[in-house]
Order: C-alpha cells, then sequence, then structure tokens
C-alpha cells in the first residue's frame, strides 16, 4: 500500500512539474499558479521518491510516516515562503546568517533541514525498518543456489570437450 501510494504522489506531482513547465508555452504573461506548483509539485516527488525507497512490503513505512510528512512541510513550506517573501530592496538589504532572506530558505530550509532529519529518523528506525532474520536466510538460501549453480557450470566448462566426428566428404 505504502508503494503505491508513493507511486501515485510521485505521479502526482511530476504531472505538477510538468504542468508548470508546460505553462511557459500558453501565450500570454506567465501564469500566477506554475511556480506554486513547481514548488509543490517538487516537494511531493523528493518526499514520494524517499518513502517509495523506504517502503517495507510487509510493514509499509512504520514510525518514518511522521519524518516525511516533517520533511513535506519544511520543503514545501520553504518553496511557498520563497514565493510569498518580498523582493529585496537594495537600499535595505536585510540578511540572515550573511544570505538575503530567499537564499537563505533555499540554502538552509530547504537544503539542510531535510538532510538533518531524516537521517536522524532512519536511524532511530533502523533496527525494525531493516532486514529481519527472515530476509537474511532468504538471502543466505539465494547465495548458496547462486553458487551451486556457479560451480555446476565452472565444472562443465572445465571437462574436456567432446571431439566431433570428422563431417563425411563424397568423393568428386
Amino acid at each position: 500500500m505504502a508503494r503505491r501510494n508513493s507511486l501515485l504522489a510521485l505521479l502526482a506531482g511530476t504531472v505538477a512539474i510538468a504542468a508548470a513547465y508546460g505553462s511557459a508555452f500558453l501565450p500570454g504573461p506567465p501564469t500566477a499558479w506554475a511556480p506554486w506548483a513547481l514548488g509543490i509539485g517538487t516537494a511531493v516527488v523528493m518526499v514520494a521518491a524517499s518513502a517509495l525507497g523506504a517502503a517495507r512490503r510487509d510493514g509499509g513505512l512504520g514510525r518514518l510516516k511522521l519524518p516525511f510528512a516533517l520533511v513535506f512541510l519544511i520543503l514545501a513550506g520553504g518553496f511557498a515562503l520563497v514565493l510569498a517573501l518580498p523582493p529585496v530592496d537594495a537600499a535595505d538589504p536585510t540578511l540572515f546568517l550573511g544570505l538575503p532572506p530567499r537564499a537563505a530558505v533555499v540554502l538552509l530550509g530547504i537544503g539542510l533541514l531535510p538532510l538533518l532529519v531524516l537521517p536522524i529518523a532512519y536511524a532511530l528506525t533502523f533496527d525494525e525498518m531493516t532486514l529481519n532474520e527472515a530476509d537474511w536466510e532468504k538471502i543466505r538460501e539465494a547465495a548458496r543456489v547462486y553458487q551451486a549453480s556457479q560451480s555446476a557450470s565452472a565444472q562443465s566448462a572445465h571437462a574436456a570437450p567432446t571431439p566431433r566426428p570428422a563431417p563425411e566428404v563424397e568423393p568428386v
């Protein structure tokens, strides 16, 4: 279920991004919704791709649902804040950590915060989300089957080739 929902979200985000890019080809002035669709679609695609990679077949996302929702809020909120901030006035350069406000939101909010949230969430859920003993046994069994097939093919390759009889030629 988590994989299907992640794929649907990935599709929806991709469609939103494509619509935003496609709106550039419409006649007239740029549409007001395009930057918003691009920002929200990008946030959806980023979180959906992460969730698709983390989803387990038997347990879905487990406790990672909350961190993914938090990352989506950070990303979508960051993109929305960048779009909503007024343009910078050159006469009154307000800086945040030495950066203009929009650049600070992009670098620190959109770029840095998700890098802090997701690794911590993955570390806290590592034991329940990684391979359990049954998964390891499946891997060991597959390795045994693979090794047996490789040794059988190696033995047949090293066996002496059987001579082929010479073709019979009729005299002319």
